[in-house]
């Protein structure tokens, strides 16, 4: 489902200080661009986005039919997850630090870069049916993903439990969700996990998480400031961004995607065996390598989950009966 004018407006709104998250939609659209523009953030379609060069050799692994069109189609969740993945002020352009990622991977394999959205589980049969190359929007690499989809990792997996401020809930383990309502995108690793969690909470004898599901970033924010949930679990930067931006909310604590085990990646994601994986691979860790991977983190205000190469299909989340 792609984000209406009125939901992208009401996602700027609420990404700023100018307003409470519950009176977000009065604010003006303007004023909230002006503000987040102030505090560091480009929101317009005007992006004037990092480069890099290409590599010729790097290139030149990219599959034939691919080269000849000339173009690396991307798709990616439907624009509603800043600072990773949203409209710009003008409704229609995509931008964030995923689509960065996408065009600075353009730019190594000498592609342009075709941005396309959909909804969470309609990007893995777009690359199933071959309609997108790749599905780069916050993908975690994960076991069961691992058997139809190769994985190319270029940054680290992390995961929020955010809180209203000043409500006293914080977060060490998954015991601390017990009795809560909490919110998560459906379709997702977070939902996994928070599902996991949430059994092992009922069989130890504790009282029950009640898990609601939300597909956009605003409605999560304004459940959230309303009091209609005690928590959202969902990308780190996501929150972090909406904790900074709002400052009606906190975060209570942070975990690994992929659980207590291992430390989650996220990664580009392609068609198993398709032959891109590798130059995409590559692609990464030349733009890791020459500090253009860093000023694209830095730009989004997310350093913190920088990983020191790509790896093509690391261990992933486990898979779970």
């Amino acid at each position: 489902m792609f984000a209406s004018p009125r939901r992208s407006k009401l996602l700027v709104s609420a990404m700023t200080a100018v307003a409470l998250l519950g009176s977000a939609a009065c604010s003006s659209s303007d004023a909230a661009t002006d503000a987040a523009t102030d505090a560091g953030y480009n929101l317009t379609a005007e992006q004037n986005r990092i480069t890099t060069d290409t590599v010729d050799e790097i290139a030149a692994k990219v599959p034939q039919a691919i080269r000849d069109r000339g173009t690396l189609i991307v798709t990616g969740s439907a624009g509603t997850a800043p600072p990773l993945r949203f409209y710009a002020d003008d409704d229609t352009t995509i931008i964030g630090s995923e689509t960065d990622f996408a065009y600075l991977i353009g730019d190594v394999l000498d592609l342009d870069i075709e941005l396309t959205a959909a909804d969470w589980a309609q990007n893995f049969v777009r690359v199933d049916s071959g309609e997108a190359d790749v599905f780069i929007s916050n993908v975690t690499v994960t076991e069961e993903r691992k058997e139809k989809y190769d994985f190319a990792t270029y940054r680290l997996d992390s995961v929020a439990v955010e809180v209203k401020k000043d409500s006293g809930i914080t977060f060490e383990g998954s015991e601390d969700i017990a009795g809560l309502t909490i919110g998560v995108g459906s379709g997702t690793n977070q939902e996994a996990l928070l599902v996991a969690w949430n059994e092992q909470n009922i069989a130890a004898g504790l009282e029950p998480a009640e898990i609601l599901y939300y597909q956009n970033a605003v409605d999560y924010f304004l459940a959230l400031g309303s009091g209609r949930i005690d928590a959202y679990v969902g990308p780190n930067p996501t929150s972090a961004f909406h904790v900074l931006q709002a400052g009606e909310s906190e975060i209570a604590g942070t975990f690994s995607g992929a659980g207590d085990e291992l430390q989650g990646e996220i990664a580009v994601l392609t068609k198993k065996d398709n032959g891109l994986i590798e130059a995409i691979n590559e692609a990464l860790n030349h733009v890791i390598d020459n500090g253009t991977y860093a000023e694209v983190l830095e730009r989004w205000g997310i350093s913190t989950e920088a990983v020191e190469s790509s790896r093509i299909n690391p261990p992933g989340l486990p898979t779970t009966a």
